[in-house]
């Protein structure tokens, strides 16, 4: 049975940091393209991609604000967010994908607010 699940979301001021973690279980994690989302209504963006080899992507709403790796080893993948802002409010999804196998976890809020 796969299981994703997102930890560390909650309240966070403007300005501050916050560090999401994302656990997966029951697949052949190394192999897996792992990917966070965030959603806002009406809206899903992908920020972050960390590849099978540790190749990173972001996207331009996140350079030089988000860090994301992985730990093969441990089964996680991380999202660092540094320099919050209000629009960083949203509800962040981790997702696993591998040809066509994919899952999601249920998400996580992250809240900005003074």
């Amino acid at each position: 049975q796969v299981q994703v699940v997102e930890s560390g979301g909650g309240l966070v001021q403007p300005g501050g940091s916050l560090r999401l973690s994302c656990a997966v279980s029951g697949i052949t994690f190394r192999m897996y393209t792992l990917d966070w989302y965030r959603q806002v209504p009406g809206k899903r963006e992908l920020v972050a991609s960390t590849g099978s080899k540790g190749d990173t992507n972001l996207a331009d709403s996140v350079k030089g604000q988000y860090t994301i790796w992985r730990d093969n080893a441990r089964n996680t993948v991380n999202l660092q967010m540094d320099k919050i802002q209000p629009k960083d409010t949203a509800v962040y999804f981790c997702h696993a994908k591998f040809e066509e196998l994919e899952y999601w976890g249920k998400g996580i809020q992250i809240t900005v607010t003074s």
